[in-house]
């Protein structure tokens, strides 16, 4: 690939930080408030979007380094994998805005301009992780993702929320300075901490070193991506919003978590190493662990938004078993599952939020016959619960197909049956919402009330993508296109040909 100076990299950072500026200047003017959240979106899309061609013709977009010192520099970088996320993020934050707008001022939320501004925030940490070109770039915005989200968990302001709010940073900051110690390891062994796509971590220290090293950094984003037993920020950061619950899931924090993991594992160890250390095993005995158990956990949730946290929680940990798998197809799988999940989970939420500012209802026991009153709600719901359990045409089948051809490859059919079993448990705590939703009757929902339309659009938005990426994996963005070279750029690193 060539390497080329581009600042679009920073500029994609930059945008949302203006914005979170000139949203704070707004106080006093809603509407020109969410103006500025909406230009930076827009903005942000069309920056991020702009570098694809030359990304997928096989150039990597590089800002110049900030050398801090002798030894340690900060800049970003626009590879393939950097623009999974980027894309994925910059898209969802548009859908997310105008989401948002729909349902704070439907519910007359205090402190909108904290909200919108946090968010801005939130989404120039995002970019910044998504273009590190190095694990200190990644630290400083992982770190800056943690602070910038605590004021959104903490929005309504009373007990619950910050108490919630300093359990979410307890588990992350904690995991964060374990993350940063892996870090400084790395330095010293090797004087530096770029990403390379196969590793750079082989023949630079001892067995036991790289494996404690490993397992340090596995803490730090297993936080955020919210791995058992380090997940218990994560059902307790429900009370938040909504859209700030979609954030956390489907755009931002678990999503920063996963794509870590997926850095560390291919473009800091490679998957060489790690067979060879034999630590990966481990890893993917935990994720399929975290995947069945919080399942069951799920079935036993009343709270709508609670059970899907708890759905989360597992299907984060698809991509952390893609990525432990070490194979091509896992690790295809795993970056594809970003994707998906987003798209599914984030319409979920967009449902509970539409269920809850349109009808005033957090328990799923109080929604029989719903479906008659928010038909298009809750056939997006229908949507994205069936593609959480995998069903084909819509977008999660691709990810978990893929998954399952990564365990064959490693000769790992025990995973297959984690992914079926897992399967099995979505529908067993998904499809039974849509079902009384539709086919359960009440007095209460009666006539047609749907949400407005700021979110009505989004989710049916979603839901459509949903659907059309599990047909065309590549619509849009090319994120199935942009997977295979990530893939194929950690192979090339290994120098091993055709698989591993």
């Amino acid at each position: 690939m060539n390497v080329l100076i581009d600042y679009r990299p920073l500029w994609a950072v930059v945008i949302s930080l203006v914005a979170a500026g000139l949203i704070m200047l707004s106080d006093k003017k809603p509407n020109l408030r969410e103006a500025w959240t909406l230009i930076a979106a827009f903005g942000k899309m069309f920056i991020v979007f702009s570098m694809l061609p030359a990304v997928l013709s096989g150039q990597i977009l590089v800002t110049e380094p900030l050398h801090v010192a002798k030894g340690i520099s900060l800049y970003l970088k626009a590879d393939p994998m950097a623009m999974i996320f980027a894309a994925l993020a910059s898209a969802l934050w548009i859908v997310t805005s105008f989401y948002s707008i729909g349902y704070m001022r439907k519910l007359k939320e205090e402190h909108q301009t904290g909200y919108f501004a946090s968010f801005a925030v939130c989404l120039a940490a995002t970019m910044g992780i998504a273009f590190a070109g190095n694990l200190l770039t990644f630290f400083v915005f992982y770190e800056i993702l943690t602070i910038a989200t605590y004021p959104l968990v903490i929005h309504e302001r009373d007990d619950e929320a910050i108490k919630s709010g300093r359990k979410y940073l307890a588990y992350t900051l904690i995991g964060g300075q374990l993350l940063l110690v892996g870090i400084i390891w790395v330095y010293v062994l090797t004087g530096g901490g770029d990403f390379q796509a196969g590793g750079f971590l082989a023949g630079k220290g001892s067995v036991t070193s790289l494996r404690i090293i490993f397992v340090l950094m596995m803490i730090g984003t297993g936080v955020k991506a919210a791995i058992m037993p380090l997940h218990g920020w994560l059902p307790a950061a429900m009370v938040a919003p909504t859209p700030v619950s979609a954030l956390l899931h489907a755009v931002a924090v678990v999503k920063a978590g996963a794509f870590g993991i997926l850095r560390i594992v291919g473009f800091v160890f490679g998957p060489e190493l790690l067979k060879d250390l034999g630590v990966a095993t481990a890893l993917a005995w935990i994720a399929g662990f975290t995947i069945i158990v919080s399942s069951l956990i799920a079935i036993a949730q009343d709270n709508l938004k609670r059970r899907l946290a708890f759905s989360t929680i597992g299907q984060l940990s698809y991509v952390v078993l893609g990525a432990a798998l070490l194979t091509p197809m896992g690790i295809l799988g795993g970056m594809y599952h970003i994707v998906a999940h987003a798209f599914m989970k984030i319409t979920l939420f967009f449902c509970a939020g539409a269920i809850l500012a349109t009808v005033h209802k957090h328990n799923i026991s109080e929604l029989n016959g719903i479906g008659r009153q928010m038909p298009f709600t809750m056939g997006a719901f229908a949507i994205g619960s069936l593609g959480i359990t995998g069903l084909p045409f819509i977008v999660g089948f691709i990810s978990k197909y893929n998954l399952a051809l990564g365990a064959l490859e490693r000769g790992q059919g025990i995973f297959i049956a984690v992914l079926l079993a897992s399967g099995l448990l979505s529908a067993s705590y998904l499809l039974p919402i849509v079902y009384i939703a539709f086919f359960k009757k009440s007095e209460e929902f009666q006539e047609y009330k749907e949400a407005n339309l700021c979110m009505l659009v989004p989710l049916v938005f979603t839901a459509a993508v949903s659907i059309i990426l599990g047909i065309f994996p590549n619509a849009g963005a090319h994120f199935y296109d942009l997977a295979t070279m990530a893939v194929k750029s950690i192979v090339t690193g290994n120098l091993l040909g055709g698989g591993w």
